[in-house]
């Protein structure tokens, strides 16, 4: 934890201690700051292997027989993300998409829509 986000928080544990709202949300907070940093790395360390593929015969010996279109290249990439799309949904759910107001919203914008279009009736 970082000086300043420690220093505020120990200033505001003991009023927000009682609070489990503050204590949940301070927990997703930190998940979705995890997953951020796992995929941040996840970019990183996947250019350096793409960039490292590159042999320094690029470009006499083109795209084909360089690296780049070979399976141990991307395979890092591949698994890796799998398990990155799993810590994702764990983090931000699987209603990503859909969440739980979703269906209520679209509701209401189709009967907003269609009470516009019978206005006149």
């Amino acid at each position: 934890m970082g000086r300043f986000r420690r220093r505020m928080y120990e200033e505001y544990s003991q009023e927000f201690s009682t609070d489990e709202r503050f204590n949940e949300a301070y927990r997703k907070v930190k998940r979705i700051k995890g997953f951020y940093s796992h995929l941040k790395i996840y970019i990183i360390v996947n250019a350096i292997i793409i960039v490292a593929s590159v042999n320094d015969d690029f470009f006499s010996k083109g795209i084909l027989h360089n690296g780049l279109l070979e399976w141990e290249t991307y395979s890092t990439a591949l698994f890796w993300g799998i398990s990155l799309l799993a810590h994702g949904l764990s983090v931000f759910g699987r209603d990503v998409f859909f969440s739980a107001d979703w269906e209520q919203r679209k509701i209401e914008e189709y009967m907003k829509k269609e009470a516009a279009s019978n206005k006149w009736e």
